[in-house]
């Protein structure tokens, strides 16, 4: 037989290794928008009341930034090595929220407006899903307070901590608390581009806890995460209710600009103009 017509039969090993090669390959930028936009049509498709079940156990589950500093804090002292320990645990909250698929508002700053950029018909359903995502991480954070502030779930050097932070938060001038914000909203916009464009559950991980402690250790005012804190200072009547809606709308339209500006915005251009 001729040498020409012996058929070589492929390694089915080395094919699945070049497979996992590929797989293990740095993701594009247009990978990562393909991947966001599949995100983001999901949840827009999502019925309203999942969508608001969801929203409401990630403003709840949220309350665990501010919880876990604060039980570090009654715990380890005011020096400063301690504050900065205590803020190791800040991105529990958002390791639990977004590795759980939980609905956070700040998050849908990226999927859904990524997608409206390339088909605008995509409008009125993000309007939608912020409305409800929004309303139900709030009224989340507010079930969150009321279990701390209002019963004998923590130690009272623990809520005194807790509430210091959340009237420490609500002080600044709303110019401040806006660009604050900014700042929380990129980051975590950033997240989650960088979250889609992970391989693995430990990529994912190390994502969220680096950019999210950099969040709490800055002070960086993030609308649903620290709710729960600066409504805990309400309930335990160290700050009238009227500061946390003084805090709340500079903080949500700051959180708005960072990730659909420095995220979304400038993602999205560099994709559409490689």
């Amino acid at each position: 037989m001729p040498l020409r017509d012996v058929k070589i039969e492929p390694d089915p090993e080395k094919a699945a290794l070049k497979s996992k090669q590929r797989d293990l390959d740095r993701p594009t930028a247009s990978e990562i928008y393909e991947q966001v936009s599949r995100n983001a049509r999901r949840e827009l498709e999502r019925p309203l009341r999942a969508l608001a079940i969801s929203g409401l156990a990630g403003g709840l589950t949220m309350g665990l930034t501010g919880l876990s500093v604060s039980v570090a804090h009654a715990l380890l002292g005011d020096a400063p090595w301690a504050i900065f320990v205590s803020f190791l645990f800040y991105p529990a909250g958002f390791l639990a929220v977004i590795l759980g698929r939980a609905q956070l508002f700040t998050e849908n700053t990226l999927y859904p407006v990524a997608l409206i950029l390339a088909e605008r018909r995509h409008f009125w359903k993000t309007g939608r899903l912020w409305t409800v995502v929004f309303s139900s991480n709030v009224v989340g954070s507010f079930l969150f307070a009321m279990l701390a502030a209002r019963t004998k779930a923590l130690q009272p050097q623990m809520l005194d901590a807790l509430a210091q932070m959340g009237a420490q938060a609500a002080q600044p001038g709303m110019r401040h608390i806006f660009w604050s914000a900014v700042v929380g909203g990129w980051l975590i916009a950033m997240v989650a581009w960088l979250v889609s464009g992970s391989h693995s559950i430990t990529g994912s991980f190390a994502v969220i806890w680096l950019l999210a402690f950099i969040v709490g250790l800055g002070h960086f005012a993030h609308c649903i995460a620290t709710s729960g804190e600066v409504l805990v200072a309400v309930l335990h009547h160290i700050i009238p209710a009227g500061a946390y809606f003084r805090w709340l709308l500079p903080a949500t339209l700051g959180n708005i600009a960072g990730g659909v500006i420095l995220v979304t915005l400038l993602e999205y251009g560099q994709v559409k103009l490689d």
